[in-house]
């Protein structure tokens, strides 16, 4: 690909950054090498992940791609959600949107105090569909632990897919563990054929839960919206809090209510615009599909 101008907008929601690119007048062609460039910290622009949003279909506004920075794709990302609902409110004047991902259709809203509602539909907590590699009947603690067998440190994860697969591992001290040490053992274990999301979660009280993340292909994070979407759903499937719940992460908090009348995971948060500019054309030369 012969380098070319290619303009960007860095975003974060709660730290959780984001360099994001507009694509619907034509695919940009990047290969994943050319957006792990982009993504690098130390010499490319630095982001947990990069955005490219093409043309919608069947109603959406936008799709929203969503790729980490070794390169590989995901399916869903509630903080980036946040921040293309922003734009695309300023480029219509409208409050509502649709934004199709990989991991389905979210259905968002730009409210009067700055701040961005997301429906992140309704969980998918069956073994099968979170996927994992064999069966377990109660996805609210399976077979899966850190350290000794007869002394684990951390053991018995909830497990359920917000757009991605998810693994929370309920402590009383997150700060206890080495997330950091861990994590990418756990984002890789075989028990996960798509890799996951391996959170601390601690309960602070019914209506408040502390919460660190591992995001798989990206590592540890400031925040993870759908991360904070499934460690509310799974809380309350233990019956440790309510249905509406404040998650505090590294970067702030999110407001995660699981919605009973229709089973869908509802995620308020702010966002941040950071800065523009344009790619260096080092980092997007190259060959590129």
């Amino acid at each position: 690909m012969s380098a070319r101008a290619i303009p960007f907008r860095k975003m974060n929601g709660l730290g959780n950054d984001f360099v994001v690119v507009d694509a619907r007048a034509g695919a940009l062609g990047l290969m994943p090498d050319q957006i792990a460039r982009i993504a690098d910290r130390e010499n490319g622009i630095g982001c947990d992940q990069f955005i490219a949003l093409q043309p919608g279909g069947n109603g959406a506004d936008v799709f929203m791609r969503i790729f980490n920075p070794d390169g590989s794709e995901a399916g869903a990302c509630g903080n980036a959600t946040r921040c293309v609902a922003d734009i695309l409110a300023r480029e219509t004047g409208a409050p509502s949107c649709v934004i199709e991902t990989r991991g389905g259709r979210l259905a968002c809203t730009v409210n009067g105090d700055g701040t961005v509602s997301v429906d992140m539909g309704a969980p998918k907590l069956d073994w099968q569909d979170i996927p994992l590699s064999e069966e377990f009947r109660d996805t609210r603690a399976i077979e899966l632990q850190i350290g000794p067998i007869d002394a684990p440190v951390l053991h018995s994860p909830a497990v359920a897919n917000i757009g991605n697969p998810h693994a929370v591992f309920f402590t009383d001290d997150i700060d206890a563990h080495g997330l950091g040490r861990f994590g990418p053992v756990l984002e890789n274990h075989p028990i996960f054929p798509d890799r996951a999301n391996i959170s601390l979660a601690q309960v602070i009280g019914r209506e408040r839960i502390r919460l660190k993340v591992w995001e798989r292909g990206a590592g540890l994070t400031l925040a993870c919206g759908s991360a904070a979407c499934a460690a509310t759903v799974s809380a309350h499937r233990k019956r440790l809090t309510e249905r509406a719940v404040t998650v505090e992460l590294p970067g702030g908090e999110l407001h995660i209510e699981w919605r009973e009348a229709d089973g869908h995971v509802i995620m308020t948060g702010p966002l941040a615009y950071d800065f523009e500019g344009v790619l260096p054309a080092e980092l997007v030369s190259g060959d590129a599909a």
